[in-house]
């Protein structure tokens, strides 16, 4: 009997400082969203580094939903510990994708996807422009930041990767100056640092 009435001020008293139901005080809610702020850095380390890292459409996955249940449960939309339990499943297949997509490469390509290669032999590649839903213009402003120039000369390829971002990779000094009308063989193979 003694241990039922502790347990039902217990109850009395979490229901003091975190309410029920969707009529929360100020109070209520600023209790919770303590709460939630630390449960949700303790489920993002469970996760894992990579859930903010990559950018992956697995890891974007987890920040909309867990963003969008923890809400639930700090403006009481939603029963608190079920929103728990659920956010805390989602981790969990968070990391159990992450490491299979790290291990299985065929897994790897369904989930996440592979690089596009845009840009290649000092030609923009248009199907796959096309397949990536960028154009010309979409891919010049990664140029410019990577070589601080609009010059494509300089470019050997460029790639959008799995999580969509623009890369590109420069022509190599030696490439670069075999497109040079006054390269010299040679006069390279006797000073390398030359080129």
């Amino acid at each position: 009997m003694a241990f039922y009435l502790r347990f039902c001020i217990t109850m009395e008293t979490l229901h003091a400082i975190f309410g029920v139901g969707k009529h929360l005080t100020v109070g209520n809610m600023c209790a919770r969203s303590f709460v939630v702020f630390f449960l949700a850095l303790l489920l993002l380390r469970v996760s894992g580094r990579r859930s903010f890292g990559l950018k992956t459409p697995l890891d974007l996955i987890i920040s909309i939903l867990l963003g969008s249940i923890l809400s639930r449960g700090v403006v009481g939309a939603s029963p608190f510990v079920p929103v728990i339990v659920s956010c805390l499943l989602i981790v969990l297949l968070h990391r159990l994708f992450a490491w299979a997509t790290a291990h299985h490469k065929w897994l790897r390509n369904i989930t996440e996807g592979k690089e596009i290669l845009l840009y290649k032999n000092r030609k923009f590649i248009d199907r796959n422009l096309d397949k990536a839903l960028v154009n010309k213009d979409d891919v010049l402003p990664t140029v410019r930041k990577y070589l601080s120039s609009d010059d494509l000369e300089k470019v050997d390829k460029v790639y959008m990767e799995r999580n969509g971002e623009i890369t590109v990779t420069k022509i190599s000094g030696k490439e670069q100056n075999l497109s040079d009308p006054h390269w010299d063989a040679e006069t390279q193979m006797k000073n390398p640092e030359k080129g």
